[in-house]
């Protein structure tokens, strides 16, 4: 049986080598293309169910795969789940390991790799590292390092899209100074205000004031957040929309010009800022703002030459009003949700794109994009509720998930016996449910829930998620934001 399953890999991964040879004759055919350059292996420089993801699409695609794992990883399941797999950062504190770029480019180096993709997270959206790769004559798979600097940075992609005729809420040209600019704009725009990082988002280095005798302590705990998440404490100042709609909007460009949406996606409920339900098409949203968000989301792609993909994220107010929040230089959590209804792979799409195909010859054409039915995403975590959703740690003794058909399930340490570390993210699976229309969608969650026992760790979300069902169809339904 070894034997054969072995003699069907080696005939699959030679098909992919024809292949390859082919689409590379094909290319250098084509008048309008760069060199084709196939990727031969792949490193994910990061961890869990993401590097998970990224290397099945790699295997699919008969792409050899490389993981990289911190010493507090070395029985993680994405080690397991690679080809290769190297230790980073030795003696480094747990994050640190998955940041450290040179030993990152280093073992890439030593190991013959083609190509990193980055994940969410961690790297990803930094343009020093997407440089360090190109330096070393690595494919980073993701946008240009200038495009990632330029997105990475709030203040900047603001100006961009002003510059491009987007809409965007009333706030500082740039990053604040001191506590007396954030006054002087309370004193001209009025309350509430936001607070945001300006070089990262995930809900971190993010307040919301509502009155002035609130404004210095969460100017001052702003600052602090962004400093210990992004190792710079920049702020800058935004009116606060009330209940609004996050709306966000997927994009794939190519390195000919090309770009293209595959539609949006509805985070509207969240928690501490954070997505914690995402659902694709949004619902009950007039066809002209859909017209209008995904058309100043591509013009935004191209008034910046994007490769690769990458998400535009707006805000809807209760008036049908759109604003534009942020560029997201990466592949976001929740793609799962619009692979499921545009029946597009985008992890396929963003290797195929950096190795120099173009968009048409990949067959993504925007005319050819069709949306088919809705899914939703619970991200199931490792919270305990009585200590305020903090995360809880331990060891997976009972697991049993939600299954069948219309579930998709993306985990990495979701099984029985698994060890949840405290080191990282409490993101435990991702549950995506597909459906005709979305009560169909909704029910298969409901049910998917139901299923799952977990013992050994406390899991708030998945409590939260089921006991607020009807809450939250209510908010799709009604389209409005919801912060648990």
């Amino acid at each position: 049986m070894l034997l054969h399953v072995g003699g069907m890999r080696s005939a699959l991964g030679l098909l992919a080598v024809r292949r390859a040879c082919c689409l590379s004759r094909t290319t250098h055919n084509s008048p309008q293309t760069l060199e084709y350059k196939p990727i031969k292996k792949v490193m994910v420089a990061n961890r869990g169910e993401i590097a998970i993801r990224v290397f099945r699409a790699c295997t699919e695609l008969g792409i050899r795969t490389v993981a990289v794992y911190s010493e507090q990883d070395t029985g993680q399941m994405h080690r397991q789940k690679a080809d290769e797999a190297y230790l980073i950062g030795k003696g480094l504190p747990p994050v640190a390991a998955y940041l450290d770029i040179p030993d990152i480019i280093k073992v890439a180096k030593e190991n013959d790799v083609d190509a990193i993709h980055p994940g969410y997270g961690f790297l990803s959206e930094r343009s020093d590292f997407a440089q360090a790769c190109v330096d070393a004559g690595v494919r980073f798979i993701g946008p240009s390092p200038d495009v990632v600097r330029m997105m990475g940075d709030k203040v900047e992609a603001r100006s961009i899209a002003i510059r491009a005729g987007v809409p965007v809420v009333p706030g500082t040209d740039g990053p604040i100074t001191c506590l007396s600019e954030a006054q002087e704009f309370s004193n001209t725009y009025g309350f509430p205000i936001i607070f945001k990082a300006a070089y990262g988002g995930g809900g971190r280095g993010m307040r919301v004031v509502k009155e002035y005798e609130e404004l210095e302590e969460n100017y001052q705990r702003a600052y602090s957040e962004a400093l210990a998440a992004f190792g710079n404490g920049a702020l800058f100042v935004e009116k606060f929309i009330e209940r609004p709609r996050h709306i966000e909007v997927q994009i794939l460009g190519d390195k000919y010009g090309n770009v293209i949406h595959l539609y949006e996606r509805d985070c509207s409920i969240q928690r501490r800022h954070q997505k914690v339900v995402e659902i694709a098409p949004a619902v009950q949203l007039d066809p002209h703002l859909r017209d209008r968000l995904t058309a100043d989301s591509v013009n935004l792609a191209r008034q910046v030459g994007y490769e690769n993909a990458g998400t535009v994220e707006f805000l809807v107010d209760k008036h049908g009003r759109h604003y534009f929040i942020e560029v997201n230089s990466r592949l976001q959590v929740e793609h799962t949700v619009t692979e499921q209804v545009t029946d597009v792979d985008l992890v396929h799409a963003q290797l195929r794109v950096c190795e120099g195909r173009s968009l048409p010859e990949l067959g993504l054409k925007q005319d050819k994009i069709r949306i088919n039915g809705f899914a939703i995403q619970c991200r199931v975590t490792t919270e305990d509720p009585a200590r305020g959703f903090q995360p809880d740690t331990g060891r997976l003794e009972v697991f049993r998930s939600g299954e069948g058909m219309g579930i998709r399930l993306d985990s990495a340490s979701a099984f029985q016996g698994a060890v949840i570390s405290p080191h990282y993210d409490s993101l435990l699976v991702k549950v995506i449910a597909s459906g005709k229309d979305l009560p169909a969608a909704a029910a298969k969650m409901n049910r998917a829930l139901a299923e799952f026992r977990v013992r050994g760790v406390k899991v708030g979300s998945l409590i939260t998620m089921e006991r607020n069902a009807g809450r939250f169809l209510l908010c799709i339904e009604e389209g409005f934001g919801l912060e648990l």
